[in-house]
């Protein structure tokens, strides 16, 4: 019995060992819950592609119980309703969101700076910047241009915002002044909700003001600068701060880092919502419809025409469409099948390719970074129409000149070929058919009779001559 004991002594030990191990990798475990850091990047543009991807997957994050989510940013800016879709996610987080503008050389411009605003922590890279906020407008203008007044003087109202006093009397249109007081106002409440530079956020949007990142950390508009992620790792840990009225104390150090990358469903729509895909899907779709019209049971083009108008106008709807442009474009698009109705000699065609092209250059509104047509897509589509057009004019005139193979007229240009002897009534072939001919000349069996008028279904013909005179 004592030996078995003694036998077992080593394995006892082991099992000890292997206890107080799990013991503390689940000691360890429960100290700091989430494993990982998830990297969720915002590059380019800002759109709906870009928004739907961000709120999936900080929401995925926060289910997985990470520790934080670092974004990181380099954007020119973006669309207003896909930036606070991305804000609210960040506001409705259950985890920390640290927004951090990298690599060196990166911005975090217009609708960048609101997320910058919005995230519990702020940093940036060495050469970034951030600012631009100004909102511009989209579409028609606004229907006054009328200056705001004084207090007293008439129809204005007291100018002070959060206790700055404004200018005398602001430029721009009523919409434009109230697009610009809406983004302070949205500005101004991420800034006090997150403790950061007010003022200065206010400015970023009345003027448009930027930082470089060392001017932003001295001006409280960010929190910290770090040349790398694992220097921002390293500065992260142990600073606390508030999640959704509850404290917490950043444990980032030794955090795995886990990047994640767009899908399909994102790489989908941001391909649908690219502003020169979008033009290409509506030409595709109104081109297939006309054709379909031209041929009704062709099925194909009405088919595929029917898609992508369907597409284009969910990009459109997502899109910061100039409406104006679009209807230039339907006019354009209504003149050039006009051509092809009304002799017109190719007016109503160029015009339609003139309406067609400025309402291309309308379409999109460029004042929106990233979301504008490329001009050498708008040349190509306008080359396109008019060399459609010079050659439907061309086929026409050549149509035209040729002469005519059907009907009477068609008769007089053709040789027939006499069946019998007659003198002055008699059967010919013409085409493979028996006519009733009459002739006021002697016509012989297999003589050739040129045709000289159509009466009904009697031709009047005549022998024809050889160079030399000579009846054959």
């Amino acid at each position: 019995m004592v030996a078995s004991i003694r036998s077992r002594g080593p394995w006892l030990r082991l099992g000890a060992l292997l206890a107080m191990l799990v013991g503390w990798m689940l000691l360890a475990t429960a100290s700091n819950p989430g494993a990982t850091a998830v990297l969720l990047p915002v590059k380019g543009p800002i759109g709906p592609a870009t928004s739907d991807f961000f709120v999936r997957k900080l929401s995925e994050a926060g289910e997985a119980n990470a520790a934080v989510v670092i974004v990181t940013i380099d954007t020119p800016g973006g669309l207003d309703t896909a930036m606070r879709d991305m804000i609210q996610a960040i506001l409705a987080a259950e985890i920390p969101v640290v927004a951090y503008v990298s690599p060196s050389g990166a911005r975090a411009a217009s609708a960048g700076t609101y997320l910058i605003y919005a995230s519990h922590v702020a940093a940036m890279a060495p050469a970034t910047n951030l600012g631009a906020a100004t909102p511009v407008q989209i579409g028609a203008p606004g229907a006054s241009d009328k200056p705001l007044q004084k207090p007293g003087t008439g129809d204005a109202t007291d100018e002070k915002d959060q206790g700055t006093e404004q200018p005398a009397a602001a430029t721009g249109t009523a919409m434009e002044r109230k697009a610009v007081n809406d983004a302070v106002a949205y500005i101004r409440g991420l800034a006090e909700l997150r403790g950061r530079n007010v003022d200065w956020a206010e400015l970023a949007v009345r003027e448009g003001a930027s930082l470089p990142a060392d001017e932003a950390l001295a001006a409280g508009v960010i929190d910290l600068i770090a040349a790398d992620l694992p220097e921002l790792l390293q500065v992260l840990d142990g600073r606390k701060v508030k999640v959704r009225s509850q404290e917490i104390e950043l444990k980032t150090a030794g955090l795995v880092l886990h990047e994640v990358e767009a899908d399909w469903r994102t790489n989908l729509l941001a391909l649908v919502t690219n502003p020169n895909v979008a033009y290409l899907l509506m030409l595709i779709g109104i081109y297939g419809l006309l054709l379909e019209g031209y041929n009704p049971g062709a099925i194909v083009p009405g088919v595929v025409g029917a898609i992508c108008l369907l597409l284009a106008l969910f990009a459109f709807q997502v899109l910061s469409v100039n409406y104006a442009g679009l209807a230039l474009i339907a006019l354009g698009v209504l003149l050039i099948v006009a051509e092809t109705f009304v002799p017109s000699f190719g007016a109503l065609g160029l015009g339609g390719i003139v309406a067609f092209v400025i309402g291309s250059v309308m379409l999109l509104d460029n004042d929106v970074p990233g979301f504008s047509i490329a001009w050498q897509v708008i040349g190509a589509m306008g080359l396109a129409g008019s060399l459609l057009l010079l050659a439907i004019v061309s086929f026409a005139v050549r149509a035209r000149r040729r002469p005519v193979m059907g009907g009477a007229e068609g008769l007089l240009r053709e040789v027939a070929e006499a069946l019998e002897d007659f003198e002055h009534k008699g059967l010919v072939r013409i085409q493979g058919e028996t006519w009733t001919a009459v002739s006021n000349s002697p016509v012989r069996t297999g003589q050739r009779l040129k045709i000289r008028k159509v009466d009904g279904l009697t031709l009047e013909v005549e022998p024809t001559t050889t160079d030399r005179g000579e009846t054959r």
